[in-house]
């Protein structure tokens, strides 16, 4: 047993401090690994030894949404990993389908959505650390949105879907009406095309961020100064240019993509229905990715 010498406190200690496993199981992996610390992580992951709270560190801006639908209400989740890799694979794609079906009985609160049975047995935050000490990637369960109607159809949308509800980025779009149909279900998903394609901020102006409507008025009135003409036009030209402002901006007032000329809030209404809600996520959109050798991470990827 000569290579026992070589594993020095030193080495348990970097080790534990790698993988959050135990004293025990690290000598244990170090032992088999002789001394080799890549090659007793690899030991410890394969035994579901290796502890997900160390990975917890590295950015997780992969990854999949889904949506999860009920009768008059949907849900919608981002779970995030560290590669695109993962989110190819199945039991990963299984497990944001199943935290999108959590959140419709938990709620938005992700703490509720993590206590959540799933058909494991498990909690839906034990099925994540099992998932990642099974495959090795840090992930994260970012945000869920669930929207409900008292009558009508929340409607779901994922653009270039991997699988049935899952893909990168998710629509959900609420319309109220008397009864659900089969034209209301495809307005909502037209909706849901539209929102994907045009990233409304508002869903009508009332509901336009206050601090980036003045940031924007400021702009406007600076540039509409710079041309010398008198203040009473100047107001003008600022109303002119808020009013195209929110046509951008607010999903009722924008252009509908399907037809180029109406407005969605035309069309929402010619179906008699109203459009009370949306939300839109685009996977890893905010979170701060670092920029990895494209080699090394090829490297990684392949496990060399």
């Amino acid at each position: 047993m000569t290579h026992m010498a070589e594993i020095t406190a030193a080495l348990v200690k970097e080790l534990r401090e790698k993988t959050g496993a135990g004293m025990m199981d690290c000598k244990k992996a170090l032992n088999e690994a002789g001394g080799e610390i890549e090659g007793a992580i690899d030991w410890l992951r394969t035994k579901g030894l290796a502890a997900a709270a160390k990975k917890s560190g590295r950015v997780t801006a992969e990854g999949l949404v889904a949506v999860a639908s009920a009768p008059r209400a949907a849900a919608m989740v981002e779970v995030n990993a560290e590669t695109d890799f993962v989110a190819r694979n199945e039991s990963f794609q299984a497990f944001v389908e199943a935290v999108a079906r959590a959140a419709l009985t938990a709620g938005e609160d992700l703490e509720k959505i993590k206590a959540v049975v799933l058909d494991s047995g498990r909690t839906v935050a034990d099925e994540l650390t099992h998932l990642i000490a099974t495959i090795g990637e840090n992930m994260s369960i970012r945000r869920a949105r669930v929207l409900s109607v008292p009558s009508g159809v929340v409607a779901s949308y994922i653009h270039s879907a991997v699988r049935p509800g899952l893909g990168k980025i998710g629509v959900l779009a609420a319309i109220e009406a008397p009864s659900e149909s089969e034209a209301l279900e495809l307005l909502g998903r037209q909706v849901g095309m539209h929102v994907a394609a045009t990233r409304p901020a508002a869903l009508d102006i009332d509901s336009v961020d206050p601090a980036s409507l003045e940031r924007e008025r400021a702009v406007l009135v600076e540039q509409a100064r710079a041309s010398g003409k008198p203040e009473a036009i100047i107001e003008k030209m600022v109303e002119g240019r808020i009013r195209k402002f929110y046509e951008e901006v607010v999903l009722l007032e924008q252009v509908w993509v399907h037809d180029g000329e109406s407005t969605v809030r035309k069309v929402v209404q010619k179906a008699g229905a109203k459009l009370s809600g949306f939300d839109r996520f685009q996977l890893g959109e905010g979170i701060e990715k670092e920029e990895n050798d494209f080699a090394a991470e090829v490297a990684k990827a392949a496990g060399v």
